[in-house]
């Protein structure tokens, strides 16, 4: 019987640094359990990709979108096979994605600017085309290019293979790594509705943020969640995810659970790791 590969959560940023740095959660599940190992930070997007491309077997949440809406790519021209698309968009600076895509949306009537995937409207995420507010079209044009570098596999998207030379790097051959789109967002309502829990802003890392944290991580361990998954932490790891008032690194954890959810998905004889069938252009986002 081969051992449950290790989960990771990852809360991304597309510009990290020493203050808001990429954090990953770390950890395993046995029997419901979700136990967080550590919390790691990178602050370049250099030494994240080093760390990505390590010989491991991995199931992970990514808090990033892997995918844009077809109705975008097909208005603007673009390649609607996923790969090319991605190597397209890559292809661009931000300048060049911000002027695309403000153009697209002042062509667009009042209330409905930005074009959506599937998936946002059961997961309550942000349109994957958003450049500000949270600019998460430059999550993408960041994080993509990195598992694809990384030669790790997107279920219902994208698996490494004869597109990619193996000569270049030996981790390419390695165990397996499968990243999955994930939104903390959508597990956090579900344990304390709309509430907010955190801000990068000092002026609103309130009490009641801190509160908020405290009762998602009861409900977490309890699991009060329709997962059907408790996490496991120590005292120590319970402190930093309640005292961190930017959530980055509870959004990690959140994103960790979501993995642990489709690794079990996968475990009962989901091939696809629990993603419904999508369109393989847009992706879908996981336990959405």
């Amino acid at each position: 019987m081969t051992a449950s590969p290790i989960l990771i959560g990852c809360d991304f940023s597309s510009s990290p640094s020493k203050r808001k740095p990429i954090v990953v959660a770390v950890g395993h599940a046995k029997s419901g359990r979700v136990q967080l190992q550590s919390l790691l930070r990178f602050d370049t997007l250099a030494s994240f990709a080093d760390w990505l491309k390590l010989p491991q077997t991995w199931v992970g949440g990514f808090d990033l979108p892997f995918g844009l809406p077809r109705e975008l790519v097909e208005t603007l021209g673009w390649p609607n096979d996923w790969l090319s698309c991605m190597q397209h968009y890559t292809a661009l600076s931000r300048a060049d994605i911000r002027a695309t895509f403000k153009a697209f949306c002042d062509a667009r009537p009042v209330g409905g600017k930005f074009a959506h995937r599937a998936t946002d409207t059961p997961a309550g995420s942000s349109p994957s085309m958003k450049w500000v507010n949270p600019p998460v079209a430059y999550m993408l044009h960041a994080g993509v290019p990195l598992l694809i570098e990384a030669g790790v596999t997107l279920p219902a998207l994208y698996t490494p293979g004869a597109l990619i030379d193996e000569s270049s790097t030996p981790a390419l051959s390695t165990p397996r790594r499968i990243a999955l789109e994930a939104y903390p967002g959508l597990l956090a309502r579900e344990l304390i509705g709309n509430t907010s829990y955190k801000s990068d802003d000092k002026a609103k890392q309130t009490p009641e943020r801190l509160i908020a944290r405290k009762q998602q991580l009861q409900a977490l361990e309890v699991g009060q969640t329709r997962l059907g998954l408790r996490l496991k932490l120590s005292h120590a790891q319970h402190d930093t995810l309640v005292d961190d008032a930017s959530g980055d690194c509870l959004d990690a954890v959140l994103c960790m659970v979501q993995a642990a959810w489709a690794q079990a998905q996968h475990e009962a004889g989901h091939a696809q790791y629990g993603l419904p069938a999508c369109d393989p252009l847009e992706g879908w986002i996981v336990t959405a």
